[in-house]
This record gives structure tokens, sequence and C-alpha cells, in this order.
């Protein structure tokens, strides 16, 4: 693979990022990076008892949002480093606004509807269907308003910085995964 073109897997949350990101790692041998760790991390650092991957849709996970919402430099810290991190070597990360940061790398967005990443936050999570559109809502919205008043990005709409969107509505998380890495060979 080209060293300087590193893979980023972006969508909204619950849409199976993570799935795609960590298997093509693991399939090319290149380091995967989650921007939401790296964001965990300053959490941890910031005083949140963070723990599992779905401490975000967790009351403390929340917390932090909010807290975000109001000090965006936490956000800033976390895609300074990605941006970097992406100048130096090959890798896949995970992150929300890093594809309209940056433009060397190979850019995915994952799309899928309210209702089917709910469905999917609510068996991964083990909490009702009613609790993860409620959480799916939240984390949309902040998100979105975050992003905008950071960087002037519109979140979720413009895709325009996209080189390859792959619905998962209608596909299982093998489909995606064939999907997406039938792409990345190309670049390898």
């Amino acid at each position: 693979m080209d060293p300087t073109r590193s893979i980023v897997i972006s969508g909204m949350p619950a849409v199976g990022k993570t799935t795609v990101a960590k298997t093509i790692s693991e399939r090319y041998g290149i380091r995967y990076l989650s921007g939401g760790d790296v964001l965990k991390d300053i959490a941890d650092e910031s005083g949140f008892k963070v723990s599992g991957e779905q401490w975000w849709d967790s009351k403390g996970g929340i917390a932090f949002l909010n807290m975000r919402k109001k000090d965006g430099s936490f956000d800033r810290r976390v895609d300074e480093k990605l941006v970097s991190i992406i100048g130096e070597e090959t890798v896949v990360i995970t992150s929300y606004p890093l594809p309209w940061l940056t433009k060397s790398p190979l850019k995915f967005w994952l799309k899928a509807s309210e209702s089917r990443r709910a469905e999917r936050l609510a068996g991964r999570d083990n909490i009702s269907l009613k609790e993860s559109i409620t959480v799916v809502k939240k984390r949309d919205d902040e998100n979105r308003k975050i992003y905008e008043t950071l960087y002037g990005i519109k979140y979720g709409d413009d895709l325009s910085v996209f080189d390859f969107v792959i619905g998962t509505d209608e596909l299982d998380s093998p489909k995606v995964i064939e999907i997406a890495l039938s792409i990345v060979k190309y670049f390898v």
C-alpha cells in the first residue's frame, strides 16, 4: 500500500465503522486507531470513569459529550493527533471529522438509517430499542453540532469528501466487509 495512503472510515454512530476498520487492519497488517478511543483517553485524563467500547452510550459518555459541546479543545486535540499520524504512517482510522480535515487518506462513509442503527445499538449494548433510539438521536444531533461549530462541517450531509459510500441498511456485516475489502485491495 502507498505509505501515504491511510484509510479513514466514518459514518454515524452504530453503523459498523469499527468492525470494518478492524477487519481491514487485520487483513493487511495496518495499524488500527479509533478517534473515539483517543477521545476516551482524554475523557479518562479529565476524570471520567471510562470502560468498554460502548462507553459513549453510557451516562458518563453522554456527560462527556455535553462537556465537549462547551469546550472544543478535546476534539481539536484528537483531530490534530490523528492528522499528524496520517502524515507519518499508514493507518486505518475510524473518525467522525477526519475525512474533512485531511486530503490523503482513502475515505469511506458507511451509511445506515437511524432506525437500523438503533436496532444494531440495542443488540450491541443490550438495551431496549426505545432507549437506543434516544441514544442514537442524541449522539447524531450532538456530533453534528460539535463538528459544525468546530470546523463548519455538515456532518452526515456533505459526503463530497468521500471516495466511497457504502449503504449498510440491507447488508449484513460480512457483506459490508467484503465490499470494503474489495475496494481496498486496489490500493494495496
